[in-house]
């Protein structure tokens, strides 16, 4: 883990970058907003410990929190997020477990089962994310709506980013 640190600094950084000076400016009708640098804690290996996904959680989603002046909303939706993983790798859990020293991918795992992982980790991001935004029940289903379609949009960015780029 210590020899792939330099790797997750590099991701993390390229993560944060891609979302604040592209994705940010996409914006469709007020709809959808592409949000996808949770794939960043997506991706961590299995082993990763419980207090250092929410702390990865916490500082990635401050660190996009810094660039939109969002005052703590993405950093608790990823924290959310990093708190929810454990308990979702844990339902999904092969038969056999997951191989040692792994990370949750589409070549290790398979398409259909990175597709689950990934699509219920990126709607609890977002609809977290955007009731927390608007933090009012007026407007519920257009809240949904907002969060829905951007998630399948960012769910699309993410299998496309996971299927065409190996490493």
């Amino acid at each position: 883990m210590i020899n792939l640190l330099p790797r997750y600094i590099i991701s993390f950084i390229i993560m944060v970058l891609l979302q604040v000076l592209i994705l940010n400016n996409i914006q469709l009708n007020g709809y959808i907003n592409p949000y996808i640098y949770i794939l960043f804690i997506l991706t961590l290996p299995f082993d990763t410990p419980k207090w250092a996904l929410l702390v990865l959680g916490f500082l990635l989603g401050l660190s996009i929190d810094l660039f939109t002046h969002t005052v703590g909303m993405h950093a608790s939706a990823t924290v959310f997020l990093a708190f929810l993983r454990p308990g979702l790798l844990n339902s999904m859990e092969p038969r056999g477990g997951y191989e040692p020293d792994s990370n949750p991918s589409v070549q290790d795992y398979g398409l259909g089962w990175f597709f689950k992982y990934a699509a219920f980790s990126v709607f609890a991001h977002h609809i977290f994310l955007f009731y927390i935004e608007v933090f009012k029940l007026e407007g519920f289903f257009q809240t949904l709506s907002r969060a829905i379609l951007s998630g399948l949009f960012s769910l699309i960015l993410i299998l496309f980013i996971k299927l065409f780029i190996k490493k």
